[in-house]
């Protein structure tokens, strides 16, 4: 037996070694694609914001996509120009795309967002109209990105709206398509998910999950969604469904921390929070 065993224990010191070293590509190869840089995140080797190979289906990605002819088309500047509260409801349904730089895309659904309404807004980084480099973007055209870091690691995404220092925050969305990737992307960027399998309704339920699974980060910061070539908004379809509710993690804006700012669609599994009172009394 002794004998016997010392080829079947190098067989599976070999295959150890073969997972190890695959594993350490699979992870090089996230943080590969997780690179940003201004030059390559904004202008990416591809022919346009909508042209890609065809792919075929698979039961992870909507039937929405199945015909590469159909493809919705980008929403322009327009879209953007309306109030903060209008935008961040007409914002639900659409989806949100990410191109890399090996020209993969990533889609999402927009199923939760939250509108910041410029200078009175006590919970918004222009409160009282000051403006700063930070948050410049807020001041920009409608459409233009506002993206800042928490807790100095995290990433929170914004679109400008009409309206001085106005902006929606994207909180949720629901997967799409590139799920594995996104997978990938919150194993290797995001704090205590590495080495555990997230779950579909976990990769993109919260604004820097959203970030880390799409890999934005401050290179955005100020871009114009209508016209980027490495993030762009597809026509969806408006949600009807939709609840009014406070905003998360305001707790020192007085009375704004009430004010039912936070929409979201009624019923999906991909929100971050879900308030059950505010759905009982608009049922």
């Amino acid at each position: 037996m002794a004998a016997h065993s010392r080829p079947v224990s190098a067989v599976v010191a070999v295959l150890s070694l073969f997972r190890k070293v695959r594993h350490k590509r699979q992870r090089l190869s996230v943080a590969e694609k997780s690179r940003s840089p201004h030059d390559e995140a904004r202008t990416p080797p591809c022919e346009g914001p909508c042209s890609r190979l065809p792919i075929t289906p698979s039961p992870q990605r909507s039937i929405y996509f199945l015909s590469p002819q159909d493809h919705p088309v980008r929403l322009g500047p327009e879209f953007f120009d309306q109030p903060a509260v209008a935008l961040a409801r007409a914002l639900l349904g659409q989806v949100l795309v990410r191109r890399l730089a090996d020209c993969t895309e990533l889609r999402g659904r927009i199923v939760e967002t939250e509108a910041y309404l410029g200078p009175e807004d006590e919970a918004a980084h222009s409160r009282g109209g000051r403006q700063t480099a930070r948050n410049r973007g807020m001041f920009m055209k409608p459409g233009t990105l506002y993206v800042y870091i928490i807790y100095g690691m995290y990433f929170c995404m914004n679109v400008s709206s009409q309206g001085d220092g106005a902006c929606v925050l994207l909180r949720a969305l629901e997967p799409l398509e590139g799920l594995e990737s996104m997978r990938q992307f919150r194993s290797s960027l995001g704090k205590g998910a590495a080495g555990r399998a997230l779950k579909d309704r976990q990769l993109c339920s919260g604004p820097s999950k959203l970030c880390q699974a799409l890999a934005i980060d401050k290179s955005f910061d100020q871009q114009d969604l209508a016209t980027d070539g490495a993030l762009w908004l597809e026509r969806g379809t408006p949600e009807a469904a939709v609840v009014a509710a406070a905003r998360v993690g305001i707790g020192r804006a007085g009375q704004w921390v009430h004010k039912p700012l936070r929409f979201y669609v009624r019923g999906s599994p991909f929100v971050s929070v879900v308030d059950r009172t505010a759905e009982q009394t608009q049922a």
